[in-house]
């Protein structure tokens, strides 16, 4: 996507209010366009089939399929645009869930107009927007049932790493951004990248968020 072409978003809400709302937000600014919208998650896949979006707004709680189970199913597509999940409550007990599946963060629906625009356009660009205080808040919300599970799992999945890309994939659990993990471990931006891609691909994940998740379900941050 250039810097001038517009970011094309699906709304995904069952509330019609809901999403008139977000689509006057978002369709006031030339930096982003509404190109579809979907009353389900059991409408999403072949919406974005046709409409091709950049970035998904997602509802979480739908009546026939919820946006966790869209968002699963969308996230194992190749190409497949990246999801911005939408709540009420930032304690949502399907957040994580939606986060583990490959959604790039999450919007409270009462966030400002202004900085749901600053937050699409930054998904779009491939920066999640889930910060790590969000995320401990999150954890310590959520029941924490099949934690252990999720450790001994988590510790496998790490096992695939080498011992360097396993210290950026801590820092990344930390909250840090690729410059200040590059200063931490002394190597360069660009060295960074090339072990979260590598990462990434060894782990089978879509982004840094999920890479956040699991250090911090393997207890190492």
């Amino acid at each position: 996507m250039t810097d001038e072409a517009p970011v094309r978003v699906l709304i995904v809400d069952d509330d019609p209010l809901v999403r008139a709302g977000l689509s006057m937000i978002l369709g006031g600014t030339p930096a982003l366009t509404v190109v579809g919208e979907a009353a389900d998650g059991s409408e999403v896949a072949a919406a974005v089939a046709e409409v091709r979006p950049d970035v998904v707004l997602m509802d979480i709680r739908m009546p026939k399929m919820d946006g966790l189970t869209a968002t699963e199913r969308l996230r194992r597509v190749a190409g497949a645009p990246e999801v911005l999940v939408l709540t009420t409550f930032e304690a949502d007990e399907y957040v994580l869930r939606a986060l583990r599946a490959g959604a790039s963060g999450f919007l409270l629906k009462d966030t400002p107009p202004a900085e749901i625009v600053q937050a699409v356009r930054r998904v779009a660009a491939g920066e999640p927007i889930l910060s790590p205080r969000v995320t401990r808040r999150l954890i310590a919300h959520v029941a924490d049932d099949g934690a252990d599970a999720r450790r001994n799992r988590s510790r496998e999945l790490l096992a695939r790493l080498s011992e360097r890309e396993i210290e950026v994939a801590v820092a990344v659990g930390r909250g840090k951004s690729n410059a200040e993990i590059g200063a931490e471990l002394f190597m360069s931006v660009a060295t960074v990248k090339a072990h979260m891609t590598r990462m990434l691909t060894k782990l089978d994940l879509n982004n840094r968020v999920q890479v956040a998740l699991l250090a911090q379900d393997a207890g190492l941050t």
